[in-house]
């Protein structure tokens, strides 16, 4: 048993304790808190004048799927092989070994959820894994996590240049309800007891259908994430928005759904129409609405070690710092299902943890140390 004292401990729901202490024990958070009684037997390691938060959370990554370095042989996070492909898996494709896990180490996040790209309107099955490791299957929180969809540009591009279908954004949805009313028919035949014939692509895309996952649904613009609400009510499935870009145009509608978005990568480039209008104002008009949002970089696309970088740049531009915080540790942890686990200092979670040398938004800041399940996985005191 450990018991790191002094510090002031963001705890990632809000609260900041002073002069704090967080003991944890086998991998899991006892207490933390300004008063804590310490057992006799902890470990005491003074933490004065540092600050102590949750390990990080990165919701939409494709961390060792879309490898850095290497150019297209470590390009695995896109089968383009056709618009819907259901039946992949990022799993399949995860290189634990690649540099992104250890400069996500190096910056405190500790869980990322890793994805299929957005070239195809239907992507494939997706994962979550902590960021230590070197076999994919003892890193993974969960798997899969959701199903990617993408709507806009990205499969209009890849697949439209081809002269394929779709060209069009009706193309993208006549391909999304297509296959889910495949799917809605796999999963009628497979309850009457008359399916004839296994289909891995129905398989993973009747999860959906049955609320065991969701669909994670890349959308920039916000006629787009109005399509993709309306098709959800619809087929009546569980989904996230994933970027979100112009989601401050329609603050207000979404949040008369019960919807989770990410939002991001703020710090990269308009590289495209959708990205037009990109900027820190749409997590301001969500916050404004009680939109619950988290943010992400898109690693690679907005490397993982800028995920603390795009949380202090947004409150540079107006957003809380409490709400900043929430959505690099509790909101992911919502955003993603796993908030039994991780992304708050709480007793019984998961003792993922980092120690910084400033306040995380302080430029002068530095990972000193990161934790997961109470083991160092980064730095040294």
């Amino acid at each position: 048993m450990k018991a790191y004292v002094g510090a002031t401990i963001i705890t990632g729901t809000g609260e900041v304790l002073e002069k704090a202490a967080l003991l944890v024990n086998e991998g899991k958070v006892v207490d933390a808190g300004e008063r804590i009684d310490l057992p006799e037997e902890a470990e005491v390691i003074d933490m004065e004048g540092k600050y102590i938060t949750p390990g990080l959370i990165d919701v939409h990554t494709h961390i060792g799927v879309f490898e850095e370095g290497i150019g297209p042989a470590g390009h695995d996070f896109n089968e383009t092989s056709a618009a819907a492909t259901p039946h992949v898996r990022a799993i399949d494709g995860i290189n634990p070994f690649d540099q992104g896990f250890l400069d996500a180490r190096a910056a405190g996040v500790t869980t990322v959820q890793i994805m299929p790209g957005s070239a195809n309107v239907i992507g494939g099955e997706m994962s979550i894994l902590k960021t230590a490791g070197t076999i994919t299957d003892e890193m993974i929180v969960k798997s899969p996590s959701g199903m990617k969809a993408a709507f806009g540009e990205n499969p209009k591009r890849v697949h439209g240049g081809k002269g394929k279908e779709p060209m069009t954004r009706m193309g993208v949805a006549a391909i999304f309800r297509s296959q889910l009313m495949k799917a809605q028919d796999y999963v009628k035949e497979q309850k009457e007891g008359t399916l004839k014939r296994r289909d891995l692509g129905m398989e993973q895309l009747a999860k959906v259908i049955k609320k065991e996952i969701p669909l994670r649904i890349h959308a920039h613009r916000s006629d787009d994430i109005v399509t993709i609400l309306r098709l959800i009510k619809e087929f009546e499935v569980e989904a996230t928005i994933e970027h979100c870009t112009e989601g401050h145009l329609i603050a207000e509608y979404l949040s008369n759904h019960p919807i989770r978005v990410s939002v991001g990568p703020t710090m990269t480039s308009r590289t495209k129409v959708e990205l037009n209008d990109k900027g820190w104002h749409t997590l301001i008009e969500l916050e404004k609405h009680g939109v619950p949002f988290a943010i992400t970089t898109d690693h690679p696309v907005v490397t993982i070690e800028h995920l603390i970088t795009s949380a202090h740049t947004a409150v540079k531009n107006g957003l809380s710092e409490q709400s900043a915080f929430k959505a690099i540790m509790i909101r992911a942890a919502e955003h993603l299902g796993i908030a039994d686990r991780v992304g708050s200092l709480e007793p019984g979670k998961d003792a993922d943890f980092v120690i910084w040398s400033h306040h995380p938004f302080n430029v002068h800041a530095n990972v000193m140390q990161t934790f997961i399940n109470g083991k160092t996985v980064y730095g040294e005191l």
